[in-house]
């Protein structure tokens, strides 16, 4: 999953933007996009048998020079029972991959999610067409 510095994606399905504010090689830049995203693979939410990456719960990850992750992230629902918890697992699991400095992560509940986003796995894991 390439992207240019500093280049601003519109999301799409089950593609989160990614976006870097400072300088960071293009190998570097690579290397870490494939490790937050196997970070955020890692993550499902309890009561759906996908990761949050396949549901399209990930709306954008910002890299900074300094390799501070930031992710915007929504939930299925606004209620969701895990709503607390969920965010620190996102957290945890991108904290983890070498290279980050640091992770916050955000709740955003606009644009609201809905089935569009999920990739063709989760709609299979699911059987969901």
């Amino acid at each position: 999953m390439n992207q240019n510095a500093n280049a601003e994606a519109e999301i799409q399905p089950n593609r989160p933007a990614f976006a870097v504010k400072d300088a960071i090689s293009p190998e570097e830049l690579d290397r870490l996009t494939d490790g937050i995203i196997a970070a955020l693979k890692t993550v499902y939410d309890p009561e759906i048998p996908a990761d949050i990456f396949e549901l399209g719960l990930i709306y954008r990850v910002d890299i900074d020079g300094g390799r501070f992750v930031t992710v915007d992230m929504t939930l299925t629902a606004p209620g969701c029972p895990v709503a607390g918890e969920m965010p620190v697992w996102v957290r945890n699991a991108v904290a983890a991959v070498p290279g980050v400095a640091g992770v916050e992560v955000k709740m955003v509940f606009d644009p609201p999610w809905d089935q569009s986003r999920m990739s063709e796995e989760a709609r299979i894991a699911l059987d969901m067409w």
